[in-house]
C-alpha cells in the first residue's frame, strides 16, 4: 500500500540520516523523499512516499516519533489531502510542427514552457504523480525527452488540521 508520510523536525544536521537509516534497517524503500525548511527557520519537514507492510511501516512510523530531532509525524493517506509534484522536462523541438505539438500537449496538461533554445523546449507541470506520467509519455510519443528531473511528491492536509507546533 502506498503511504505518504509527513515529518516535522529540528532543522539539525543528521537528522534526515538517522530517518533514512530507519528504512534502510527495516529494508523499507522509499519511493520519494523531498525536505525543506518550514516557515520557522528553526524546523523542516519531510514528506515520504513508500509502500509497504502497515505491521512494518506502524512500526518505522513509532521509531521515527521516538528520534530525539522529529517533533511530529502524520501519515497523509490515511485522510483527505492534497499532495503534489514538480517536473522539469527537456525536449527536442526542432521544426515547427514538433514545436507546435510540444506546446498543444503543454497546454492540455496546464503546464509552461519555462526556456527555449534553438531547439530543445524546457517545460514546467506540476500535479499528482498519474498526470506527470500521463505528460511524460504523452510527450513521449511526440518527441525525443532529453532529461527530466522530478521533485517528489509533498502533500498537506486539507482543512484545518496541520502538522506544526501548537502555539
Amino acid at each position: 500500500m502506498r503511504r505518504i508520510l509527513a515529518i516535522l523536525l529540528e532543522n539539525e544536521a543528521g537528522s534526515l540520516s538517522r530517518i533514512v537509516g530507519l528504512f534502510s534497517q527495516r529494508a523499507f524503500n522509499i519511493e520519494s523523499l523531498t525536505v525543506a525548511p518550514t516557515e520557522d527557520d528553526t524546523l523542516s519537514r519531510i514528506t515520504i512516499v513508500t509502500k509497504g507492510n502497515d505491521k512494518i511501516l506502524e512500526q518505522i512510523v513509532k521509531q521515527v516519533n521516538k528520534l530525539i530531532d522529529v517533533i511530529k509525524i502524520t501519515d497523509l493517506t490515511e485522510r483527505s489531502h492534497v499532495e503534489r509534484e514538480l517536473l522539469l522536462i527537456k525536449v527536442l523541438a526542432m521544426n515547427e510542427k514538433s514545436r507546435s505539438e510540444v506546446m498543444r500537449i503543454t497546454d492540455i496538461f496546464r503546464g509552461s514552457v519555462i526556456d527555449i533554445g534553438k531547439q530543445v523546449y524546457t517545460i514546467q507541470l506540476t500535479g499528482n504523480a498519474d498526470k506527470i506520467n500521463a505528460f511524460i509519455t504523452t510527450l513521449a510519443n511526440e518527441t525525443e525527452i532529453i532529461e527530466s528531473v522530478r521533485s517528489g511528491c509533498v502533500g498537506i492536509a486539507r482543512g484545518e488540521k496541520a502538522l506544526r507546533i501548537k502555539q
